[in-house]
């Protein structure tokens, strides 16, 4: 699809009056039909008003910095705008929507028999006799209701960025084995108990997956295995061919934070999910995997099977989606710094923006998705 960089306009002219006042500034004039080519003639919103919604999330300060945004619906790629310097081959990290990936694999293999939801964590280093940490489920790892102590980022008066054990774990003294790091830390409630958000968490499933493909201890078998896994389950099937997921120096996947990818793969993550785990036909992921990652946890409606949803969240607890602009239906993977795939299933669509906003100013670019998003008609 042929489509072209977008820059701002140039500062508009004034006119002067008789008397010497400057007068209102001149309207824009209209969008050309070369600049408005990052939108497709078969957009279902007319190109003026599609591009007024998206415009924003590049030129606007208070939502920079937008490197990508992708829209697909009925499974075609309706707008695709990239910031200066980026294109579609371009790899952008994934932060925290690697989790819902993480989810999605975690699904193969309870599909498969191999993992069971409500057994006990196959976590070896908690099997020993009185730990309370034998008793906590794939159910509740998967929900963020472990009960472990896991400090996602530092709160006002807390721990400092440098203790925070996202940190701590993937950059610090954690970083040679990043899920051992998680896996060691203690209780701070029951299992199932609260909903804490925790990288940490989807680092304890990504070795949990890696060690029912393999039981060798060897960090090239580990990486192997588990990306043989990924490509033959998820990769291919998706054909998402220029998507890499990273390693720690232990050979586990970094399922809570880092994967490489283009917009247009993650885009195509988001469509399988949209089709129930189905894709051209075939069925996947089982549609009952994908219903379950799609359901409320009972510690936050906000919050399923590693994926977000759009529900109104508990009292003191940050809104995440927008449940006010779009339907209940709609959930996303959502990354630092602004990563988002956005997918509403009655309306046949997927929205992906990529870039780099700081989290506590970011409410701004979210609710713009969420009008982009708000501009579509649920589909028959």
């Amino acid at each position: 699809m042929y489509k072209i960089k977008i820059t701002a306009l140039s500062a508009l002219a004034l006119a002067l009056t008789g008397c010497g006042a400057a007068s209102e500034p001149a309207a824009a004039p209209p969008k050309t039909a070369e600049e408005l080519a990052y939108i497709t003639d078969a957009s279902p919103i007319p190109k003026a008003r599609l591009d007024a919604a998206i415009s924003p999330l590049f030129e606007d300060p208070a939502m920079a910095e937008t490197r990508a945004v992708l829209i697909m619906h009925r499974g075609e790629i309706i707008a695709e705008r990239y910031g200066e310097g980026y294109d579609e081959d371009t790899r952008f990290i994934s932060w925290s929507m690697a989790k819902s990936f993480t989810g999605a694999l975690i699904g193969f293999l309870v599909a498969d028999g191999r993992l069971v939801l409500d057994d006990p964590a196959p976590v070896p280093a908690w099997q020993r006799p009185g730990d309370p940490r034998g008793d906590i489920t794939l159910r509740q790892l998967i929900h963020m209701s472990s009960g472990l102590d896991h400090t996602e980022v530092p709160e006002e008066g807390g721990a400092t960025v440098f203790e925070a054990d996202t940190n701590r774990m993937l950059f610090l003294d954690g970083a040679a084995d990043a899920a051992g790091y998680a896996e060691a830390r203690p209780m701070e409630a029951e299992p199932g108990a609260k909903f804490e958000y925790s990288t940490a968490t989807s680092m304890i499933l990504a070795d949990i997956i890696t060690r029912t493909l393999t039981k060798s201890t060897d960090p090239e078998v580990r990486r192997n295995t588990a990306m043989r896994f990924i490509r033959g389950r998820l990769l291919e099937p998706l054909g998402m061919d220029g998507t890499y997921f990273e390693f720690d120096a232990n050979g586990t996947f970094l399922g809570g934070s880092i994967i490489q990818a283009s917009a247009r793969d993650y885009a195509k993550f988001g469509e399988f999910l949209r089709n129930n785990g189905a894709r051209k036909g075939a069925q996947h992921l089982p549609v009952s995997w994908v219903q379950f990652m799609r359901t409320s946890s009972a510690n936050d409606p906000a919050y399923g099977g590693h994926i977000w949803l759009n529900k109104k969240r508990p009292e003191g607890r940050n809104q995440v989606l927008f449940p006010d602009m779009a339907p209940d239906t709609v959930f996303g993977a959502l990354g630092h710094l602004g990563q988002q795939i956005i997918v509403s299933p009655e309306q046949k669509l997927t929205v992906v923006r990529l870039g780099k906003t700081q989290d506590d100013v970011n409410r701004p670019m979210s609710d713009q998705v969420g009008r982009i998003v708000s501009l579509f008609p649920v589909s028959k």
